[in-house]
């Protein structure tokens, strides 16, 4: 028997692939609409192998904070979580680290869209996913001057970059009440187009598979070298709970600087938004719009925290404030929603099986990324546990690298 904690997309996704290779499954998988699985921005995200742990993150951090018109929140109020955070993400930030995190995680996101074919072929839900890239676009001259030939000179996977088309460039220009420049399109990436959809067709395939689901949270505890769930014992033990993770890892003994990085959206009814526009990111602003299949949504921030701390309605003014600047089609009411992206100091997931418990495994900590690579790190975990060849080196991704 296998226990998965966990009820976002990583833990759905490894539920699932656990059940369909014919393991005994048990899921504890709490309904969380606050969960980032269920708010994010929809992007299939395989162009960002680059780890934000680096020196050019750190150079330009002064810049990105919200008080000066960014997306990087240090609220004071939670000093006492982002401090020992940034700590680590400073010794994270090496050349050497950034380097060996940049081939691990490019590694690891070749297997992403190849991974996401699979999961929609079965579950016969081919229109969910879509692989149309997603553009992107600045507000002056100088600012798409400069990021276009950042974006054109970077290392970006599987993914590739070039000018928008004409038409692509007509479509945005119409949405938008100021000019745009240097309108780009990125090839390879892509979107799921309903999240919601994709929550219910993935508990459903849970469910058919034939996992006792329970929405509960769990607790874990050590007993003879092994993980114990809510006092029950298991073959393997999957930790899958996205911020939640920190506690039960511990539990285990684990160091797992793991930390809330609070991602704010808005979401207004889809009005005038072409249906079949891909994501459009607004890099000026850090602001990506993403239509879905009843609403278009706007998000952005990167709030360093607690998931426990209530929101900052400042962070949806702002972007109200963004819409309305911009000229796009979103109009009130909006509703508003805040979540918390489980992110690990270098920027990396946590995958693999724990030195302190013979049956834990676990993964969690994929920072924005955890849509990109829930279905890839689903393959994973379950080669794991089967004990099979694994398609990639998984050591980078060891908790243990968090160890003092």
């Amino acid at each position: 028997m296998i226990i998965v904690i966990g009820g976002g997309i990583v833990g759905l996704t490894c539920t699932l692939a656990l059940a369909r290779a014919g393991h005994d499954v048990i899921a504890f998988a709490p309904v969380d609409d606050a969960a980032p699985s269920w708010g994010n921005a929809g992007h299939i995200a395989v162009e960002q192998i680059a780890p934000l742990a680096s020196r050019a993150s750190l150079a330009s951090a002064i810049g990105r904070l919200t008080i000066f018109g960014g997306a990087l929140a240090l609220p004071p109020r939670m000093m006492r979580d982002w401090l020992p955070f940034s700590l680590d993400f400073v010794k994270a930030s090496t050349p050497a680290r950034f380097t060996a995190g940049r081939v691990a995680l490019a590694e690891l996101m070749a297997l992403a869209f190849p991974a996401w074919r699979r999961l929609v072929d079965t579950l016969d839900a081919h229109d969910l996913l879509s692989d149309a890239g997603h553009l992107m676009v600045w507000e002056t001259e100088a600012s798409g001057e400069t990021g276009y030939r950042t974006w054109q000179n970077a290392d970006i996977g599987t993914a590739a970059f070039t000018a928008a088309s004409p038409k692509d460039a007509a479509r945005i220009d119409a949405l938008m009440r100021k000019p745009l420049h240097r309108p780009a399109l990125f090839t390879g990436s892509g979107q799921i187009r309903d999240l919601t959809e994709l929550r219910e067709l993935l508990r459903r395939a849970v469910a058919d598979a034939g996992v006792a689901v329970h929405d509960l949270s769990a607790t874990l505890e050590l007993r003879d070298g092994r993980a114990v769930v809510n006092g029950v014992s298991a073959d393997a033990v999957l930790v899958a709970a996205g911020i939640g993770s920190r506690a039960l890892m511990e539990q285990a003994g684990h160091r797992t600087p793991l930390i809330a990085e609070r991602g704010y959206h808005i979401r207004a009814h889809a009005g005038d938004w072409p249906a079949d526009l891909p994501p459009v990111v607004f890099e000026d602003r850090s602001m990506i719009v993403t239509r879905y299949a009843d609403c278009v949504q706007a998000a952005s921030f990167v709030e360093l925290g607690n998931s426990r701390m209530p929101p900052d309605p400042r962070k949806w003014r702002r972007l109200e404030r963004h819409v309305a600047e911009l000229g796009l089609p979103l109009h009130p009411p909006f509703r508003r929603w805040m979540g918390s992206r489980p992110t690990l100091p270098d920027y990396l997931p946590a995958i693999g099986r724990s030195r302190h418990a013979s049956n834990l495994f676990y993964a969690f900590g994929h920072q924005h990324l955890g849509l990109t690579l829930a279905p890839a790190t689903a393959d994973i975990i379950a080669a794991m546990i089967a004990q099979t060849t694994l398609p990639i080196d998984i050591a980078p991704f060891d908790i243990a690298r968090f160890a003092k």
